[in-house]
């Protein structure tokens, strides 16, 4: 029997599916490659040694999702594929309605057709809103301050029911923090179609000389230096969390949150200054005003990771910022 792994060729999928091949799972991956590249199913390979059956295919499709479970022995579905830039989500909510709340409509009823009844959900820490108090854990009240985050959270909530009206579902809701890094081979890591949204592609292509300066929105943070603080994790802890997943789904029933983070806060200068300091590397920024909805502080209470799944994040910021720049420079910045 095989996962199936939606959104595989993606940055956090195809770390995943290094970790499942070299766990000795069979996979099936599946990626239209909207924000990702066909590059990516080859470097798997690569790395790993090992085959595995792939298609280009759409989780909105229903042909698509059918022929995959027709053609396989799905016995577990890691589901990442969905939009993802939050920016994108405020001017085009509809789009990422359709899509992110569509196509898991599609996945999930197609999963319940074949007997697939284990799911892990790439969820994310936007589901707790702006957090009154940090840090924070799964028993924290839930919301969503914009479209993409609205969407993990209905997802979330489809789940619950889903679970509460069939309690042979074993769902892993997963709660990511803020991945960064790269696998230490160098071939793969974060390599974005588009103008990116998140700190480390925006550093990187500062570094590269796509971009001219990084903008630090608000250094008037209640925090120590001002700009906001937040859990940043290894993309490989990250892909090592969802394999631990993998063995609580086929042992748990109903949907369980787990945080997948640190537990430690960095502020954006920390970033910006440990990066510099292992890379050897200069950044030029300057401090823009404040975006609206960024909460001050966001890190995690990583404890019931550890204790259910018997995970805990165990690279060190240093190591994200350095594999980072060494995916860049191991592929002449392309």
């Amino acid at each position: 029997m095989a996962i199936l792994v939606t959104g595989g060729a993606g940055y956090i999928g195809s770390h995943t599916c290094i970790e499942l091949l070299n766990a000795g799972e069979e996979i099936v991956v599946m990626d239209n490659f909207y924000n990702s590249k066909p590059r990516a199913v080859e470097l798997i390979k690569e790395i790993t040694g090992k085959d595995f059956k792939f298609y280009e295919a759409d989780m909105c499709s229903e042909a698509d999702m059918e022929k995959i479970f027709a053609e396989n022995d799905i016995e577990a579905v890691i589901h990442f594929a969905g939009y993802k830039a939050v920016g994108e989500s405020v001017r085009e909510p509809l789009m990422y309605f359709k899509n992110n709340l569509g196509g898991t409509f599609v996945l999930l009823e197609c999963m319940k057709k074949y007997g697939c009844k284990k799911l892990i959900f790439s969820s994310s820490a936007t589901v707790y809103g702006i957090p009154e108090t940090v840090p924070v854990n799964e028993t924290f009240p839930l919301s969503a301050i914009n479209p993409y985050g609205r969407t993990k959270l209905m997802i979330e909530d489809m789940c619950r029911d889903l679970c509460a009206s069939d309690p042979e579902w074993s769902i892993a809701l997963l709660r990511y923090f803020n991945p960064i890094g790269a696998h230490a081979s160098g071939k793969i890591g974060e390599d974005p179609n588009g103008i990116p949204n998140n700190l480390m592609p925006i550093i990187i292509n500062v570094c590269t000389g796509k971009q001219a300066e990084l903008k630090v929105f608000g250094n008037d943070y209640p925090t120590a230096d001002g700009t906001c603080i937040r859990d940043y994790i290894h993309v490989v802890d990250l892909a090592l969390g969802h394999l631990a997943a993998v063995k609580s789904v086929r042992e748990k029933k109903g949907a369980i949150p787990y945080n997948l983070g640190t537990g430690n806060g960095y502020s954006v200068l920390e970033i910006i200054e440990t990066f510099q300091r292992v890379n050897n590397i200069k950044i030029p920024y300057s401090i823009a005003e404040r975006r609206a909805g960024d909460a001050a502080e966001c890190y995690s209470v990583p404890d019931k990771a550890a204790k259910e799944l018997g995970w805990k994040a165990t690279h060190t910021l240093e190591e994200m910022c350095r594999d980072a720049w060494n995916y860049i420079k191991t592929n002449n910045g392309k």
